[in-house]
C-alpha cells in the first residue's frame, strides 16, 4: 500500500482541498473540503469522494455528522436544518431512509410522533426507533470527534 501524501489544492472554481492523498491523485484519507459557497467537509475520503465519518456544514447553516459513502450521507447520522428541525437515524443515498426520530424547532416530535421506519422522507411506519437514534448519535459525536 503506498503511502498518502498530504497538500492543499485549490480548483479553478474556487473549491478548497487540503489534506491526504492516495498515489492516484484523488483525495484519499483525512481531509477538508470547502466549496465556493461556503459550505464545508471535515472527515474521511476515499476514492476522491467523502467516504466514512464526517461533518458537514452548509452554507445555509445546516449540517449533517455522520457516516458518508461515496460522498453522500449513508448509515447512521444526524441532520439539523438552518431552522433547528432534526432527523436522527438511518440515511440512504443522501437521504432519511430507515429507523429515525424527527424533532422539530419547537422541540415536539409532531402528533402523532415522528418516530419510526423513513421511505423517500416520509414516515411510512410508526415503530420504536430508541436503538437507532443512539446509533447515529453515537456516528455524529464520532464524526465530530474525527473532524477535529
Amino acid at each position: 500500500m503506498a503511502a498518502l501524501s498530504t497538500k492543499v489544492f485549490k480548483y479553478s472554481d474556487g473549491t478548497e482541498y487540503e489534506g491526504q492523498w492516495n498515489a492516484d491523485g484523488e483525495k484519499h484519507g483525512v481531509g477538508s473540503l470547502t466549496l465556493p459557497d461556503g459550505s464545508h467537509y471535515r472527515g474521511q475520503f476515499a476514492s476522491g469522494l467523502s467516504s466514512g465519518l464526517g461533518v458537514m456544514i452548509f452554507s445555509d447553516g445546516s449540517s449533517y455528522a455522520g457516516d458518508f459513502t461515496r460522498g453522500k450521507f449513508n448509515g447512521y447520522g444526524v441532520y439539523v436544518r438552518q431552522d433547528k428541525m432534526m432527523y436522527q437515524g438511518q440515511f440512504l443515498d443522501g437521504r432519511p431512509e430507515g429507523y429515525g426520530l424527527t424533532t422539530f424547532p419547537d422541540g415536539s416530535h409532531g402528533i402523532p410522533r415522528n418516530e419510526g421506519y423513513f421511505e423517500n422522507f416520509k414516515l411510512k411506519r410508526a415503530d420504536k426507533s430508541h436503538t437507532h437514534v443512539q446509533k447515529a448519535n453515537l456516528a455524529a459525536e464520532k464524526a465530530k470527534q474525527h473532524s477535529n
